[in-house]
């Protein structure tokens, strides 16, 4: 008997531990980039490693990358939204009339880019009405986008005259636009062959494409120096999803993702300032505008962001007023 009960028991706790192992919720994260790309490795792997850390293991998160969970970028909120991942990685400029306050971080001048994410965090309350269908996880800014050109160098605004442009958001037409040049607007999974193939003649994408998305390879001329738009990205959850965890899990993963948002600020323009420097190294052009040369780009820029706050309404512009601040 004692043999018998010995195994009854041994059976029973086999049972609770493999039920145990078995309550360990997945939770996947959708992501349109490679997954060489430097923010798997810099930035989503070390969300679900905190994820898992914060909640003693007990939700994981499995990153689907190159578009595993649905193809391109431009998707990837109303993914989250319509419940075919719990996470997404993505940009609100690609879905921007969903997202007109977030996008005034966009304008020129509005945030620095050292200090820009710790800016949109100690405002973040200004955001947060933009993302009651969703649960805004993080949200970080970039580097400044550039002008990677295939065949023109551009020292001027009048060098864009008539150039078909790659934007990353409707901002940015805005501003290539005021400049001269053509807005094509055109996720970033197609520059690198709309470039090659001369459908566009450059892109506005910041420094960290030399590398990320290869432009080094189809461009041969990159400025920088002026004012530019600065693109905000963000990391998304199911509402419902979210709500259904206990308090604790809900804090766990606020926490991570207020750790996520440093993280992708910091590789963002890490990678940035490597992708510069590269393009150099590969024999290409990078023309550095001097403070005279910037200033007719950034007189434009500074004319363009005050005409699109003021046409937002008067909450935009004391939303980018407050932003200003800091």
């Amino acid at each position: 008997m004692p043999i018998i009960k010995n195994l009854v028991a041994a059976a029973l706790g086999f049972g609770l531990i493999a039920g145990a192992a078995s309550a360990a919720e997945e939770l996947k994260l959708a992501n349109f980039m490679a997954p060489t790309h430097p923010y798997v490795s810099g930035v989503l792997e070390p969300f679900a490693a905190k994820v898992a850390e914060l909640t003693g293991g007990e939700i994981t998160v499995t990153i689907y990358n190159g578009g595993e969970l649905g193809t391109g970028p431009t998707d990837q909120y109303s993914r989250v939204l319509d419940g075919v991942t719990e996470f997404a990685i993505g940009l609100p400029g690609y879905t921007a009339s969903a997202f007109p306050v977030t996008l005034l971080t966009e304008l020129p001048g509005v945030i620095t880019e050292a200090g820009g994410t710790e800016t949109i965090w100690n405002n973040i309350d200004l955001f947060l009405p933009e993302y009651e269908r969703v649960k805004l996880v993080g949200l970080w800014s970039s580097a400044p986008n550039l002008l990677y050109m295939r065949d023109k160098a551009v020292r001027a605004p009048e060098d864009l005259r008539g150039l078909n442009i790659r934007v990353p958001s409707r901002t940015a037409g805005l501003l290539i636009q005021a400049w001269g040049g053509n807005p094509v607007s055109m996720p970033v999974s197609e520059i690198y062959n709309a470039m090659q193939t001369g459908v566009i003649d450059g892109a506005m994408i910041d420094g960290s494409a030399t590398h990320a998305f290869k432009l080094g390879e189809v461009a041969n001329h990159l400025t920088v120096g002026m004012d530019s738009t600065i693109s905000p990205f963000f990391l998304l959850m199911n509402r419902h999803d979210f709500e259904e965890m206990t308090p604790e899990h809900r804090a766990a993963i606020e926490a991570a993702g207020r750790e996520t948002s440093r993280l992708g600020n910091e590789v963002q323009l890490n990678e940035a300032r490597k992708g510069v420097d590269g393009f150099a190294a590969l024999g290409k052009e990078v023309i550095r505008l001097t403070p005279e040369e910037a200033t007719p780009f950034n007189e434009i820029a500074k004319a363009t962001a005050e005409a699109v706050a003021n046409r937002a309404g008067a909450g935009a512009v004391d939303v980018m007023n407050a932003l200003r601040a800091g």
